[in-house]
């Protein structure tokens, strides 16, 4: 190592991956919004939060975990512009309280983590 890979990786510091847990909590935050699909999510989050990125394995993962729970729900649609359907993804009406109570901590989480940056 030398002095200037410290300096470097402040410059321009790794991107930070999203646990399965943030990932539950940040895809119930967009999809309280409204609907959306797996790559649209990954895509938002280095949108909105450009240090952060969330692979496919976590991210379906995560999805896996909410439809088996009960608490989203997907379904099949052509989107336009798009070659092939997506697999769409929406909060089931009765899991918006939890749904935005699971939302909270994200958002929580990223104004702590911006504070300390």
């Amino acid at each position: 190592m030398k002095f200037e890979d410290i300096y470097q990786f402040f410059r321009d510091p790794p991107p930070n991956y999203l646990n399965k847990e943030l990932a539950v909590c940040y895809v119930l935050s967009v999809l309280l919004q409204g609907e959306s699909y797996g790559t649209q999510l990954i895509q938002q989050l280095e949108q909105e939060h450009p240090t952060y990125r969330l692979s496919d394995t976590v991210l379906y993962s995560a999805l896996k975990f909410l439809e088996d729970s009960g608490a989203i729900s997907g379904y099949w649609k052509k989107v336009e512009g798009r070659g092939r359907p997506r697999r769409m993804y929406q909060i089931r009406p009765e899991w918006r309280d939890q749904a935005h109570e699971l939302a909270n901590f994200w958002r929580s989480y990223m104004r702590t983590e911006s504070k300390a940056m």
